[in-house]
């Protein structure tokens, strides 16, 4: 039984689905005005792990994931780089891209921009005016009326009353209450602007996911997600705007995830803060997987402070994984050599599969089912040596079942996909094994020099040779 921590509820709730067999979400994209930061990230890849789960166990997903594409930021990187906002919004759209599926991320089935909506929006500001939730002012701004809805604050847990009492002096006098938030805001000189029923303009920021995930999913779907910093005013407002729109205050998401920041020496990474490291950067340094991993290893709601020493650590983690996985598809290509000698394998690969759904049935604790990851990784490890030292015949029968729980394990962690990826028919292990096959060749002749260098420039590229009772193989360090 999955039970997710609901932001709605504080609480862990058992997860029903609005409809048997399928899940909808609807997840805060960028807004792209630069390249991602590893912050940016880890909504993207948390949600990536919580699709696959769901598609593992059979379920339909439906997954939309918006551009923010109309934004002051990109308008003012448009001008500082004389580009029109289109320029930059594509750009970055680009980047964003690259650096997902280098980290794995399966891409959604809907990637809605702002600039795509825009008729969509202009109606859902209309409906919330129409039906007295909102104002327009005489310059064309149009804001919300936060007193009008009587659940404000239920996401967040905050009262509007303690809003009004901190809010600063100079708020605008327009306004009807200090919490107003814009709908719509007027034209200025130079802006890209739409027209509507209150002239030019261009929608607030909050209007466009409440419109974007109700015309792609419904009046009510699953999960609505995104990082914590969201959760307000971003989705406050959203749940504001859209219950007061259906006219139904059980409508729109039923489940609301919020993962915790990624810091730097405790404080919250952020572009605006300037202490933040793209994807890109750090993609220069090590493997997408690692950077994934290292995501991963944390469950997806606690803070994950980002270091190079915790970057290396994660690298080394990995590694004893990928060891395993080589293991395996170098047992996989092995004929049955008959009994049961990996009865006791599939029985525990069957044990720790129970164990790491389980941990990920608890509100998707990634980190403990990647310790059942381990677990198998050492118990096929050991089988390994066996076989390879003679003590026992491979039993393709059970190691298959083996095999079955640890790539069903990886598929929902999203490892060891990249290698598939830039799969070659052979050719690296083809020509590994001839620059083997001269290395010993070379030792057998006692020409040390060259044997020795052989290793160490192998090893200098990455590439690390092992003696093994069947001859040496080869690994990727």
């Amino acid at each position: 039984m999955l039970k997710v921590y609901n932001t709605l509820t504080r609480q862990k709730q058992e997860f029903k689905p609005l409809k048997a067999g399928e899940v909808s979400i609807y997840c805060c994209g960028v807004t792209p005005y630069n390249d991602p930061h590893i912050g940016n990230a880890r909504p993207f890849v948390t949600w990536d792990v919580i699709r696959r789960y769901f598609a593992q166990h059979g379920l339909k997903v439906r997954y939309i994931q918006n551009f923010t594409d109309v934004d002051d930021k990109i308008i003012a990187a448009a001008g500082r780089e004389n580009l029109t906002w289109k320029d930059i919004s594509d750009r970055y759209i680009k980047s964003y891209f690259e650096s997902m599926d280098a980290l794995n991320v399966r891409h959604a089935e809907l990637y809605p921009r702002v600039s795509e909506t825009m008729a969509d929006i202009i109606a859902m500001v209309q409906t919330l005016i129409d039906k007295g939730y909102a104002y327009a002012l005489p310059n064309g701004d149009v804001f919300y009326s936060v007193e009008k809805f009587t659940g404000y604050g239920k996401l967040s847990g905050r009262k509007l009353e303690d809003m009004q009492a901190g809010a600063r002096i100079d708020v605008d006098e327009r306004k009807h209450h200090p919490m107003d938030f814009a709908l719509w805001k007027s034209a200025k000189p130079g802006e890209p602007s739409w027209e509507s029923p209150w002239g030019q303009g261009r929608p607030g920021w909050h209007i466009e996911c409440s419109t974007m995930s109700l015309k792609y999913l419904g009046e009510k779907f699953d999960f609505h997600g995104g990082g914590s910093d969201l959760i307000f005013p971003h989705h406050e407002n959203e749940i504001a705007q859209s219950q007061a729109c259906l006219g139904d205050d059980a409508g729109f998401a039923q489940y609301w995830l919020h993962n915790g920041f990624i810091t730097i020496h405790e404080e919250k990474m952020s572009k605006s803060k300037g202490n933040f490291f793209t994807v890109k950067e750090i993609l220069a340094k090590y493997p997408g997987e690692v950077v994934r991993f290292f995501i991963l290893q944390t469950h997806y709601r606690s803070p994950l402070d980002f270091s190079e020493e915790r970057l290396a650590e994660a690298q080394t983690s990995l590694s004893r994984l990928q060891n395993t996985q080589g293991y395996i598809k170098e047992l996989s290509a092995k004929a049955d050599g008959g009994g049961e000698a990996a009865a006791p394998l599939a029985a525990k690969a069957k044990e720790l599969w129970r164990l790491f759904d389980e941990a990920m049935e608890d509100d998707f604790n990634t980190a403990l089912a990647i310790s059942q990851m381990f677990a198998l990784s050492k118990e096929i490890n050991i089988y390994y040596q066996q076989v390879t030292s003679g003590e026992v015949a491979f039993d393709a029968g059970n190691f298959s079942q083996a095999a079955k729980a640890w790539a069903d394990m990886a598929a929902i962690i999203g490892l060891f996909e990249q290698d598939e990826a830039g799969a070659d028919d052979g050719l690296t292990d083809k020509l590994m094994q001839l620059i083997i096959s001269i290395r010993q060749d070379a030792r057998q002749a006692k020409n040390w020099a060259v044997a020795d260098k052989i290793r160490d420039e192998l090893k200098e590229a990455g590439v690390v040779l092992e003696d093994t009772p069947n001859g040496v193989r080869w690994k990727r360090a």
